[in-house]
């Protein structure tokens, strides 16, 4: 018989062949009110995994929350990390890829470029849009009672 000790299973944690590069899908047991537990998701790329399978190991999660990269380190042996998916496998070639942050930082002031220099070009109007601000402007110019043409001032 034997005897268990943790709520995780330490052999398949250790098993768990979980590289830098790999999109996975956290499901961490978070404690609300009153004792109750829910489990909720934290899908993203990881960065980093330390200290092999000894018992501190750890590995890095990335992921971008509306605009912002939120990084989270998940201990590999927590009972509160209910289980690890990998989602995705891609072929990296560094063991840690901390050069992500400021690759995308820089893609992001990229696009904010872009967008500065698309925002000053004003949009093309539609012809009717035209057709009726011509009418409005129109309107309300004084004019003249002999020609009937707006005056000029």
């Amino acid at each position: 018989m034997a005897i268990k000790i943790s709520p995780v299973d330490m052999d398949a944690r250790r098993n768990l062949d979980l590289r830098p590069g790999d999109t996975v899908r956290v499901w961490q047991k978070i404690e609300e009110e009153k004792g109750k537990n829910r489990l909720q998701a934290f899908e993203g790329l990881v960065l980093a995994r330390k200290h092999g399978r000894e018992p501190g190991a750890t590995f890095t999660v990335r992921r971008v929350l509306s605009g912002v990269g939120v990084e989270k380190i998940f201990p590999l042996y927590s009972p509160m990390v209910d289980k690890i998916e990998i989602l995705k496998r891609s072929r990296v070639r560094r063991a840690k890829l901390y050069y992500i942050r400021d690759k995308v930082s820089r893609e992001a002031r990229r696009q904010l470029r872009r967008t500065r220099l698309m925002s000053s070009i004003p949009a093309p109007e539609s012809k009717l849009e035209a057709e009726a601000e011509a009418e409005v402007r129109e309107e309300s110019e004084p004019v003249s009672a002999e020609t009937g043409t707006p005056e000029q001032k």
